[in-house]
């Protein structure tokens, strides 16, 4: 009985004969392929990715040549005011916010909210 128990474990540890699922599996080995896989992810990469920064790019540079004094924006550390002066050429703005003024690049302007209302326009309004 021992010899019988000993003969079928080793029948169960032999390697399969080579089936036609084996040969159709090789096949599809080649998507696991490292290279494949990298291809894929380059692939992904320049479809999808680049396109977006670029057009993130081209959205913040329009809004950076958009703004004018008077606008109100928001800085990226998040002071909120309005632009009191700014010229062409340089890369500094000077913000009011509160009773403080501050002078800051335009790269650091994350968003720009709107044109400032003048006293006179808002009574205009009512």
């Amino acid at each position: 009985m021992g010899r019988t128990a000993m003969t079928t474990y080793t029948l169960f540890a032999e390697d399969p004969a080579p089936t036609a699922k084996k040969e159709a599996a090789g096949e599809s080995s080649f998507f696991m392929n490292p290279m494949f896989i990298m291809a894929m992810l380059g692939l992904f990469f320049v479809v999808v990715m680049l396109p977006a920064s670029r057009r993130k790019k081209r959205e913040e540079a329009a809004m950076i040549a958009s703004i004018k004094p008077g606008s109100k924006i928001v800085t990226a550390s998040g002071i909120v005011g309005n632009i009191v002066t700014m010229k062409d050429g340089e890369d500094e703005v000077t913000i009011k916010s509160a009773d403080t003024k501050l002078r800051v690049l335009r790269t650091s302007i994350a968003r720009v909210i709107g044109a400032e209302e003048t006293p006179a326009a808002a009574a205009d309004a009512k």
